[in-house]
């Protein structure tokens, strides 16, 4: 299985097109957006709407997202897929993956999970941590990145998981 994970688009569509060309071209089984996806107050160019009716929607039999601190209820509620609003957990290949946006569990606030991998976005910061027996991926934003990062996603395929910049540079990888 092939996955495609992304965060914190905040109503941007920008780089939207890359990750269209990257779910085609390396054929992604499973799309996951970790949150953020609408903004009201980091951009005046956000567009929300196009967001999910012109991205979004089309993958939506391949879709499973997370609902970020800045995706109101309202926009949740009027979502044309569904939206999870906490943490959520698939097991693929006997790894346990717990996706969540980042805002409450993440590497510095974790005392329920273990032995699995937490990915998420929050921070805009693209990160991989080990820690005893869970990884931490932090898989950037892929609209706003910070500390001088540039924007990014993560493809996980055959028990590894890679944070690639929009440039398709590899930014950080680990085997599990």
């Amino acid at each position: 299985m092939k996955i495609l994970f992304i965060s914190d688009i905040h109503g941007i569509i920008d780089n939207l097109s890359i990750i269209d060309n990257v779910i085609k071209k390396e054929h992604i089984d499973k799309f996951i957006v970790l949150g953020d996806l609408y903004s009201y107050s980091f951009s005046k160019n956000y567009e929300n709407d196009s967001v999910v009716e012109k991205f979004l929607v089309k993958y939506k039999d391949i879709l499973v997202c997370m609902k970020g601190n800045c995706d109101s209820l309202a926009d949740v509620d009027k979502s044309p897929f569904s939206i999870i609003k906490d943490i959520s957990m698939i097991n693929v290949d006997d790894i346990d993956i717990y996706i969540t946006h980042g805002n409450r569990y993440n590497c510095y606030n974790n005392s329920i999970f273990s032995n699995g991998v937490m990915i998420y976005g929050h921070e805009h910061i693209p990160y991989i941590k080990k820690e005893y027996d869970m990884i931490y991926i932090n898989t950037g934003s892929i609209s706003l990145p910070r500390n001088n990062s540039k924007p990014t996603y993560t493809i996980y395929e055959n028990r590894r998981f890679v944070i690639y910049s929009i440039e398709n540079n590899i930014i950080d990888q680990i085997e599990v």
